[in-house]
């Protein structure tokens, strides 16, 4: 899954059947969270046996969903070095989250949106293979971090519908007109400042325990000091984060926070990261959590500008629709069909897409010209991203259907005027998005029915 985008937006340029489509914001983003992260065992409080603490539309949330959601975001919270708040104005915070999260959910299912298991695998190998693991390898970690796999899964399952329940109800509310993007465009001019990038950062966490001595804080900022050196030195961040850091995720993230906005950092650690190129690695720095050693892995403008030069695609695929002839596993099972005959040299891929695609590139036999980043939604990206010249990936499911794809080649191109705005559009449009998301989620949450009882402990 994009680090940046599971919720898609419409694109503004030319259509391939809706393919193209920018990334936007994450509906349930948190520091540094790649993918749900597992829950903690809840800690022992003044009241034992689990109770009621609101009732959203006749569905309860519990003293213990409040207090596990907790947990999960104080690790996270921690581990980027960011203050916890007052733990009363923290519980609030968390169960309006659950309540709005409940409430959305409802809707998702009164509206009849379902997520197959076939679009919960796809999410689990993605998160798989983007940290070098396989999916059992990612399942071990996650019930040694204390959570069960039904209930990682679940929660996938609840990410992709919400992502589902956002692409149909607030994506279509967004318009860009040539007017704003004229004035955006000139905003961003000349822009130098560190809030013109998008960075994806390596993190690597020492904890330090909020009652250590003297000699265990020193003993924490050697070792960072050590895996800082070793880090400048070249050796594999995956690795050296795997073993070696403290944060939440770490094993299956291999340290890798995702590509974000910087102005969405911490500010230490932008203050840390500023001034380094791509491949820097900046000196511990110590918050409550420990000694936090980040590496600039990505570091790419966030608007392009007028000649900016990037890296295009060429590529092709089938895409097959699921209906009530056709079930997405089905679906996917028959693109998977596809992809052995033609690896197999039994079958055209071109040939494929003309008799058997859906989409409006397939007389085409499945071309979609050159592309530059940004330009389809970020399942389809994601998958692109990964492959070599000539590599076929597996079915990928969008919320267009199921797709296979073919990469044919590569290229450093350096944008036209149009394309460098339809560029800034998709940023623009993301902009806005975020912003048409939060005042929807109110308006989900007004018109929920909300019964709070005993305040959660």
């Amino acid at each position: 899954m994009n680090s940046r985008a599971p919720l898609l937006a419409l694109a503004c340029a030319t259509l391939i059947s809706g393919l193209h489509a920018p990334a936007a914001a994450q509906s349930l983003r948190l520091p540094f969270a790649a993918a749900p992260a597992p829950a903690r065992a809840v800690p022992a409080g003044p009241r034992a046996a689990d109770y009621i603490v609101a009732v959203v539309n006749s569905e309860p949330i519990t003293n213990n969903e409040v207090r596990m959601r907790m947990a999960r975001f104080e690790q996270q919270l921690a581990a980027a070095g960011q203050e916890i708040p007052p733990r009363p104005v923290f519980m609030q915070q968390v169960l309006e989250r659950l309540i709005a999260e409940k409430a959305q959910l409802q809707l998702a299912r009164e509206n009849n949106l379902r997520i197959e298991e076939s679009a919960i695998d796809q999410a689990e190998q993605n998160i798989a293979r983007s940290n070098q693991m396989d999916v059992t390898e990612l399942r071990r970690q996650i019930v040694l971090e204390g959570m069960t796999v039904a209930g990682y899964r679940e929660d996938l399952r609840n990410q992709l519908l919400l992502t589902r329940l956002r692409e149909r109800e607030v994506e279509p509310r967004i318009r860009i007109s040539d007017l704003e993007l004229d004035q955006f465009l000139r905003e961003q001019q000349g822009r130098t400042d560190i809030s013109a990038f998008d960075l994806n950062l390596g993190h690597i966490l020492v904890a330090v325990p909020e009652t250590a001595t003297p000699a265990q804080v020193a003993t924490a900022r050697e070792k960072a000091l050590r895996v800082m050196q070793r880090a400048r030195a070249g050796e594999d961040y995956a690795k050296l984060a795997r073993e070696n850091s403290d944060a939440s995720g770490a094993a299956t993230s291999g340290g890798l926070t995702g590509r974000r906005p910087a102005d969405s950092l911490p500010p230490i650690f932008l203050q840390a990261v500023q001034a380094l190129p791509e491949g820097g690695v900046a000196d511990p720095i110590r918050t409550t959590a420990g000694f936090h050693i980040l590496k600039v892995v990505e570091k790419k403008r966030n608007i392009a500008l007028p000649g900016a030069t990037v890296e295009q695609s060429r590529a092709r695929h089938i895409l097959l629709r699921p209906g009530p002839q056709l079930t997405e596993a089905q679906a996917v099972a028959r693109l998977a069909d596809f992809k052995k005959r033609v690896e197999a040299g039994q079958a055209d891929f071109a040939q494929l897409a003309r008799d058997f695609s859906q989409d409006a590139s397939a007389r085409a036999g499945g071309e979609l010209g050159w592309t530059s980043p940004g330009s389809f939604v970020p399942e389809f990206e994601e998958a692109l991203n990964q492959l070599k010249p000539g590599q076929i990936s597996s079915p990928l499911i969008s919320r267009f259907g199921v797709h296979l794809v073919q990469l044919m080649e590569r290229r450093q191109a350096t944008l036209t005027q149009r394309e460098q705005r339809d560029m800034v559009r998709s940023a623009l449009r993301e902009k806005k998005l975020d912003e048409a998301y939060a005042q929807w989620t109110q308006e989900v949450r007004g018109r929920a029915f909300v019964e709070m009882r005993d305040a959660p402990q």
